[in-house]
């Protein structure tokens, strides 16, 4: 069986049971901390797949990631990973619960990245804009990468528009030189 696949059985069952507990929400932001932890702390991981690591200090490692006290459901969902010793797939599961998650209650991601920083009404009307585009909820943050020059790119859930001046100048170039090598 491939990772995937046992990541998002495990998954899916976490939020079956997590509607079943009605701790879904509780569990979707447990899993979020999970998930940035995992990507903020390689050790984490390595700490996960080591065998001389005890399954009791596994859970505390994830109580710890998750903001020092773990909700029931959750402590009770690491007991059957760690009983069935798939601690190695916890990445993996809290990034499909929280893919699940958002799917099941309709929310949309959607990233923002700026040269510069960019003031709440330009913020408020890229947000209304969006909804319109796709219905649901909007979880919608921003970022600055100077590396782009100038304009805007925009992430949501799969899809990049990347209108930035780095990638025009970008291909500006590449048509100038396809040009210029016809004529040489």
């Amino acid at each position: 069986m491939n990772e995937g696949m046992i990541s998002k059985r495990y998954a899916k069952a976490l939020l079956l049971y997590a509607v079943e507990q009605k701790s879904e929400d509780v569990i979707f932001s447990e899993m979020k901390k999970l998930a940035s932890a995992f990507a903020g702390e390689p050790k984490l991981r390595m700490a996960m797949d080591n065998p001389m690591v005890t399954a009791t200090d596994k859970m505390e490692l994830v109580k710890a990631a998750v903001g020092g006290k773990a909700s029931p459901a959750l402590i009770q969902f690491m007991h059957l990973v760690l009983k069935n010793k798939r601690e190695a797939y916890l990445q993996v599961i809290a990034l499909c619960y929280c893919d699940l998650y958002r799917d099941s209650k309709h929310i949309n991601i959607s990233r923002l990245v700026t040269a510069t920083s960019v003031d709440n009404t330009v913020i408020e009307k890229m947000k209304g804009l969006l909804q319109t585009i796709k219905p649901g909820t909007l979880e919608f943050e921003t970022s600055v990468d100077p590396s782009i020059e100038g304009g805007f790119v925009l992430y949501i859930d799969t899809y990049r528009l990347d209108a930035s001046v780095a990638s025009q100048l970008k291909r500006i170039k590449q048509r100038f030189v396809t040009e210029n090598s016809k004529i040489a």
